[in-house]
């Protein structure tokens, strides 16, 4: 699908965004956004006929890829059928999505409840645990990212929270293990995790035990830089759970639907929160579509006790008939043992090979289509290629990484030191191969800012 160059059109849509559209995480006038003119599988094209590979999956959302045809389709016939309906009903499509959620999440996780997106299912989620237990305060760890509403950026771990953070939202920060940059001076991944299981605890018993109502982890911190839980953890924050009585949420926003190589990333720690939200891959992000996964002990809590709380657009019916459409498409394709397979066999490999080749490189992690690499000034201390929160000149390093992927035809997602690569999970061997040649050369100009 290559369109004919357009430039004067694009010039007219680039004249529109910069005259009335005001863009999240931005200051205004520093930014200079590509107008995209269309997009289809893993690729999209800008007005002057220049194709992308987009490795980062949109906000990594598209798990299919753009305009999945049995996509569009289902969304063109519930339009023509039932274009919207208030919430309170049952409508075909929601509890059609619904059945089709709750059979892949994990343990008794068998009542949805549906949001617009990813914050405010985490808003929902926190809400829930708060009038289940009785009690204010949320647990969340430093490194993560949980949404940018009032409740979901205060409980996130990264600087976006600074702005917004008012310190009466009864949120408490604490770190989770992260061997390559442990706060717990642990040498081995077993050490990390018993020494972050402890922190946990400790911190749980001074602030008080009877005063958290929840802990929130993702699964496998995305924005953050995909740092995979070592064996263990999880298992050991559900036990702590258990002991005080605290509602364990897991956020799978990002890591959901097929992304890791498995339904769900809790699926390979054989780990049963009480809560999981979901959003982005459960429709491929063609409908704004979230929701909670809610266990069987808290949605009784509502059994008899009217839930406060909801929102008008909840299970809409056009991103309900989406999220039918793109897990019937991912069971046909075999969408889910695609992405374990190319991650395990392509990808990995691969990433590790680029390591050895370039200093820039301190790092690689990840599984499935969820992966990453961190970038580093100097292997030996560690020190990352640009400070933390870098902006302007300061991040001159990652800005030089992320222009020259750009030029050589790929879209990369980039925070802070980490380059994600998260394409479509139905990418292929080729597309992933073009990409990472091009990732190979973008290394070479990081490599340039090593000592």
């Amino acid at each position: 699908m290559t369109p004919q160059p357009d430039p004067q059109a694009g010039a007219a849509v680039k004249a529109a965004d910069r005259a009335h559209v005001f863009h999240s995480w931005s200051a205004q006038e520093l930014i200079d956004p590509l107008a995209v003119a269309v997009a289809e599988g893993s690729y999209f094209w800008d007005y002057e006929g220049k194709r992308y590979l987009d490795l980062s999956s949109g906000l990594v959302y598209t798990n299919i890829g753009y305009q999945h045809p049995k996509v569009v389709s289902a969304i063109q016939e519930q339009a023509a059928k039932l274009a919207t309906f208030a919430p309170a009903f049952a409508v075909e499509a929601r509890s059609e999505a619904a059945r089709l959620i709750a059979e892949r999440t994990p343990g008794d996780l068998d009542k949805i409840f549906f949001t617009n997106g990813g914050a405010d299912a985490v808003e929902h989620a926190v809400r829930m645990a708060r009038l289940h237990t009785g009690r204010p305060k949320v647990l969340s760890a430093y490194r993560s990212y949980h949404g940018g509403t009032q409740q979901a950026v205060n409980i996130t771990g990264d600087p976006r929270r600074w702005a917004s953070d008012s310190g009466t939202a009864g949120v408490v920060h604490f770190w989770a293990p992260f061997l390559y940059r442990s706060r717990f001076y642990a040498e081995t991944e077993e050490q990390e995790c018993a020494r972050a299981l402890e922190h946990l605890e400790t911190t749980i018993a001074f602030e008080g035990p009877g005063t958290v109502a929840a802990i929130i982890l993702e699964t496998i911190p995305g924005t953050a830089g995909i740092m995979m839980p070592p064996a263990g953890y999880l298992a050991g924050v559900r036990e702590i759970c258990d002991k005080y009585g605290i509602v364990f949420v897991l956020d799978e926003v990002m890591a959901g639907f097929g992304r890791t190589g498995t339904w769900f990333a809790a699926d390979l720690y054989d780990v049963v929160p009480d809560l999981m939200t979901f959003a982005k891959g459960v429709n491929s992000g063609y409908v704004p579509l979230g929701g909670v996964a809610i266990s069987g002990e808290i949605a009784a809590t509502f059994a008899e006790r009217p839930y406060p709380g909801g929102l008008t657009y909840s299970g809409h019916p056009l991103a309900c008939a989406a999220a039918v459409a793109t897990i019937g498409v991912m069971e046909e394709q075999g969408v889910v043992e695609n992405a374990a397979r190319l991650g395990a066999e392509v990808v990995e490999p691969a990433l590790r090979e680029l390591a050895e080749r370039h200093p820039s490189v301190g790092d690689v992690r990840g599984t499935g289509m969820f992966l990453a690499l961190e970038l580093v000034k100097n292997r030996e201390t560690r020190e990352p290629l640009v400070p933390y929160n870098a902006t302007g000149q300061a991040a001159t390093p990652m800005s030089a990484f992320a222009a020259s992927a750009k030029a050589h035809g790929v879209w990369p997602f980039v925070n802070m030191n980490r380059t994600h690569v998260v394409p479509p999970c139905t990418v292929s061997e080729a597309e992933l191969k073009e990409g990472l040649a091009a990732l190979d050369t973008a290394l070479s100009v990081a490599d340039e800012y090593t000592e």
